[in-house]
């Protein structure tokens, strides 16, 4: 009998823990902050992306478009790019999309800003953002792999550890945006 009341007893206090432990389901304001610090790095969810604005999607929502480029789409599919590369040009200087690339945790799409011929930035418009472990990855790796393309001019640029398959994707997505932009 003794068991049995100390069975019920930690069933009880088991299932009222469980059901008392809070979980953060949005993280729109973290998401916005993390986005904000890195100056130009985009978030995006699942089927979401997000300019440059300072707003962010998280999961699988949020879309909004940045100030005078082109947003990559919202979609994704089994072969590895989702939706159209596209290019815009404002006083000099052109801003090409590149494709989007699936990577196990979701998809990487980057632009890059090019005047006279050289790269003069470079814009993530699409990576995996879903939960506080790919925030916490991509916000240290997308700065590292923006500054290291700016710098090499080419997708020749080292891979961060740590985020293996963001810069895999990051560097087929640059690539492609290099190569549309015929550098």
């Amino acid at each position: 009998m003794r068991r049995i009341t100390m069975w019920a007893a930690s069933t009880v206090t088991m299932l009222v823990l469980l059901f008392s432990y809070h979980t953060s389901t949005s993280a729109g304001t973290t998401t916005s902050a993390v986005a904000a610090a890195n100056d130009g790095v985009v978030a995006a969810g699942g089927s979401g992306s997000s300019g440059s604005s300072g707003s962010s999607g998280s999961g699988s929502s949020g879309s909004s478009s940045s100030d005078s480029s082109t947003s990559g789409s919202s979609g994704s599919d089994s072969s590895g790019s989702s939706g159209s590369a596209g290019a815009s040009s404002s006083s000099g200087s052109t801003t090409v999309t590149g494709d989007a690339v699936s990577t196990r945790y979701g998809d990487v799409q980057v632009q890059i800003t090019v005047a006279d011929g050289k790269v003069t930035a470079v814009d993530v418009t699409q990576v995996p953002w879903r939960d506080h472990k790919d925030q916490e990855i991509n916000s240290r790796a997308v700065p590292i792999l923006n500054e290291e393309a700016v710098s090499a001019q080419s997708a020749d640029i080292d891979m961060v550890s740590g985020a293996t398959f963001t810069s895999e994707g990051y560097i087929q997505s640059l690539q492609s945006a290099l190569d549309q932009a015929g550098l």
